[in-house]
């Protein structure tokens, strides 16, 4: 007795009954090519309405429809599936796109496979041609790989089961100088995506468990040598539905150089502020701090670095008038610079020096500061005061010597003095009379003689002249004029006969 089930006898009405409401599209073929069914999804799928547009036969059907492989080679007479079904052949999910004959640009995606339906015997009863529509899914996949081209966001994606690259969009490209050619098809280890990470064993573990790869840091060795910073992170997606890896990277180099730069330049800057021979502090603004003095301003001062630093200018009493130094610390906070303020400054040991003191508002590790440089000029200031002491004294009588003397002690002079608060157009008729009177060597007494006036006016007229042009001295007058090419009027000598000898 035979026990094996026997398949129940279903004749073609009832198997087109069973089938036609499948979602996936069916066509019977009938051995002498003749096209002898078509459920309502395999019409839907080739946008017609009825069996006849299909066409009675595989010949026709050729005729009104152009099918493609995915790779845009056109099927030959004879490879369409209809025809391959026909010579015997098998289908299976043979994947192609269909455009009717009448209109290439309406395109979509087919899946096909055969079925062959006998009755029991081994002559074929029914030849079927099964259909799934893949359209959907493929411009989906094609907006995605548009989408992946144009994303100026560097790019990758590779298989899992290879964990080898199958699209790279130009973003990549343009960061790391590969060609298409160059990553396509090679390894993520080959590429050493992960060999210059930190946690590059954690997310090649990730990759071989198809898990989310999170943001970490990266160096991408460049075709050309070198490397490229990157943070870089993996999404697991899947491409014509096979399991792939989506990475995606962010370029961090210009952040790497602009790092780079500024490390170098803060090394440059520490090292000319420390060996600079000037003497320069640096504190902050909010409050005057001091941070950072270089070993010219150590020894000018007698402190040590810890000394100054962590103090300010009024814990340490550097400066002689706190008023002025208040005055100074308002202005940097106002962003106004300082230049040159004459200002005397208190040493530790007691001392003071005459200095000159320059500041300017600068911006450190985001934080706002100052700047501070002193040039010391005592001694300067002692030469000087020593060298308008001994003009003075050699011109308590211009008359002794010659002009073009007068003239070099001007020079010598011009050094020395403060900047002149008026001009000769600023002076008056008589006042410019007098400073030539004063030039050419002549006493008060002199003056009020040649201009007939009382020597208290004279004095008057004097006093007036000095007020004017920032000066408290007769030679520093002549000094004064000799700077602007004013020599006054010729003197009138007075001479003394000279004693006859007697031997």
């Amino acid at each position: 007795m035979n026990d094996i089930p026997q398949p129940p006898k279903i004749n073609r009405g009832s198997l087109q009954e069973l089938i036609g409401g499948l979602s996936d599209g069916v066509i019977f073929l009938e051995p002498n090519g003749n096209i002898a069914w078509a459920n309502s999804s395999a019409l839907e799928m080739h946008r017609v309405a009825s069996i006849e547009e299909l066409g009675a036969n595989a010949r026709e059907y050729r005729r009104l429809f152009t099918l493609r492989y995915r790779n845009n080679h056109l099927l030959e007479e004879g490879q369409y599936p209809l025809e391959r079904l026909l010579s015997g052949d098998t289908v299976d999910d043979v994947t192609v796109e269909i455009s009717p004959s009448s209109d290439l640009d309406l395109v979509w995606v087919h899946t096909v496979r055969s079925m062959i339906i006998s009755d029991g015997t081994d002559k074929p009863d029914v030849l079927a041609l099964i259909l799934r529509d893949e359209t959907p899914r493929f411009e989906a996949e094609e907006r995605f790989e548009r989408s992946f081209n144009a994303n100026p966001a560097p790019g990758l994606i590779c298989r899992l089961d290879d964990h080898r690259f199958i699209r790279v969009n130009e973003g990549f490209l343009e960061m790391t100088g590969f060609t298409k050619e160059d990553v396509v098809g090679k390894t993520v280890e080959a590429i050493g995506l992960f060999s210059n990470c930190e946690t590059g064993e954690d997310a090649l573990t990730k990759l071989d468990d198809g898990r989310v790869i999170r943001h970490r840091e990266a160096l991408v060795s460049l075709p050309g040598g070198g490397d490229r910073l990157v943070i870089v992170a993996g999404e697991p997606i899947s491409v014509i539905e096979e399991p792939c890896m989506l990475f995606t990277f962010a370029d961090l180099d210009a952040r790497r150089k602009a790092q780079n730069a500024l490390r170098q330049s803060e090394e440059r800057f520490s090292k000319s502020f420390r060996l600079s021979p000037a003497p320069a502090a640096v504190s902050r603004l909010d409050d005057f701090v001091f941070t950072e003095a270089n070993d010219a301003f150590l020894q000018i001062f007698g402190y040590g670095l810890t000394e100054i630093t962590g103090r300010t200018a009024g814990d340490l009493r550097l400066f002689e008038d706190v008023p002025a130094r208040r005055a100074l610390e308002q202005k940097l906070r106002d962003n106004i610079f300082v230049r040159n303020e004459p200002l005397r400054m208190r040493l530790k040991d007691g001392g003071v020096a005459d200095c000159l003191v320059s500041a300017e508002r600068v911006e450190i590790n985001d934080e706002q500061c100052v700047i501070w440089a002193i040039q010391d000029v005592t001694e300067r200031r002692r030469s000087e005061a020593q060298l308008v002491e001994a003009i003075e004294s050699v011109m308590a009588d211009t008359s002794w010597f010659s002009r073009s003397i007068v003239d070099r002690l001007a020079t010598l002079k011009h050094q020395s003095t403060a900047a002149p608060t008026a001009q000769l157009m600023e002076l008056s008729d008589r006042e410019r009379e007098i400073l030539g009177l004063i030039c050419n060597g002549q006493s008060d007494a002199d003056m009020g003689e040649t201009l007939h006036l009382s020597k208290n006016t004279i004095r008057n007229h004097i006093a007036s002249l000095y007020g004017k042009i920032g000066v408290n001295r007769r030679a520093a007058a002549v000094i004064w004029a000799r700077e602007r090419g004013f020599t006054g009027a010729p003197a009138t000598t007075k001479t003394t006969p000279r004693r006859k000898s007697t031997t």
